[in-house]
């Protein structure tokens, strides 16, 4: 019995052994295999991550640095894929004020999923997505060759590119810039200026606090409410801009274009109806085949113009605005060429056109309006 029970004691010990040595756990399926390896860190304030592969960084959500890193490689054996496992680890690393977290590369793709405190700086850069990053106190980078990209619940600015791959951003207290291959991109709220461009694929940005620069080479663009003045550009696709606090500058290729309020517009559109609205500032507007309808604000109005090669123009003018009228157009075939509510504006001929000028409420800023094709309304509001 003694020497049973001796036999026992160190089989024990050898088993416990045994476990403390053994190293993570190997699967492999259809020739792919796959290792887990998971740990902690001490707290940090930045963290920068260099994966190769998806990466999840939840900060505020934890006491300590965790971290969970799954390895996967696809080789032609299992032993072959045991080999290229086999040294592959998490290498942590002192950089000035950023403590760096790196993967390996190569053959081996990696999944990284991290929870940790409140961090005032997060890096990520990695050769493919998806990534998300949220709850980090300050700022946040992410640099992935491809793939989606989710960022919520940033204090501070916000950097993201993608060489391909929708980007969705919750919360962001200061500054956005958004930049993507292929892709959509969805922001609901910036505290600061937002800076969005997609090679192809729909913009829509809810809630920006400052400037916005927006462009797709093929797609629309919708601006929710914008603290300053909105930049869209599209090479093909419906732009709505609900509301700026600034002038909404506009270039479309082929598309209708839509503003709900704005302290001015300058839009060039190739094709497609444009719609104008509460706009107390200059208006410079032009669309080579499309219909204007432009409402005019208040008692607050500069000097502008409409124009269309092809379409008609509607302006909506109200009873407390004092302004001057030069309306031409080339389309002379009938005097209705030129509709006007006014008594002082009332069309003529003039050569090969129909002009109408005169001033509206005593007079005030000159508003041109060049028609071709169709008809000039001037409506009082």
């Amino acid at each position: 019995m003694r020497r049973s029970g001796l036999f026992s004691a160190f089989a024990v010990l050898a088993l416990a052994t045994a476990l403390a040595q053994r190293g993570p756990q190997l699967t492999c399926r259809g020739g792919k295999c796959e290792q887990s390896v998971s740990g902690a860190a001490p707290a940090v304030s930045r963290l920068r991550i260099n994966a190769n592969g998806p990466v999840n960084i939840q900060a505020g959500a934890s006491k300590a640095v965790t971290y969970t890193v799954r390895f996967s490689v696809n080789m032609r054996n299992e032993a072959e894929a045991r080999r290229t496992l086999r040294d592959c680890e998490v290498r942590w690393q002192q950089q000035g004020p950023w403590m760096v977290m790196t993967m390996p590369g190569g053959a081996v793709v990696t999944n990284v999923t991290i929870q940790a405190p409140k961090l005032a700086a997060v890096a990520i850069t990695t050769t493919e997505g998806p990534v998300a990053a949220a709850g980090v106190d300050g700022m946040v980078e992410v640099d992935a060759r491809a793939g989606a990209v989710s960022v919520d619940r940033v204090l501070g600015d916000s950097r993201v590119l993608t060489g391909g791959g929708d980007i969705q951003v919750g919360q962001v207290g200061g500054a956005l810039r958004c930049k993507t291959g292929a892709g959509r991109i969805v922001v609901q709220r910036v505290g600061g200026e937002a800076t969005l461009e997609t090679v192809g694929g729909d913009i829509v940005a809810r809630t920006a606090g400052g400037t916005v620069h927006a462009q797709t080479g093929g797609g629309g663009i919708h601006i929710g409410a914008a603290g300053g003045p909105v930049t869209a550009i599209s090479g093909g696709g419906e732009i709505v801009v609900d509301k700026a606090n600034g002038v909404v500058t506009l270039r479309n290729m082929a598309g209708p274009v839509n503003v709900g309020s704005a302290n001015g517009v300058r839009c060039d559109s190739g094709s497609g109806g444009i719609r104008l609205a509460n706009i107390t500032g200059p208006m410079r507007v032009a669309t080579s085949m499309g219909s204007i309808n432009a409402s005019l604000l208040g008692s607050r109005i500069s000097d502008s113009y409409l124009a269309t090669g092809s379409g008609d123009i509607t302006v909506l003018i109200p009873s407390n605005l004092g302004v001057t009228i030069q309306a031409q157009n080339s389309s002379a075939d009938t005097l209705r060429r030129i509709v006007s509510d006014f008594a002082a504006i009332q069309p003529r001929r003039q050569g090969t056109r129909v002009v109408a000028n005169g001033a509206i409420n005593g007079g005030g800023p000159v508003l041109q309006i060049s028609g071709t094709g169709g008809t000039i309304f001037i409506k009082r509001l």
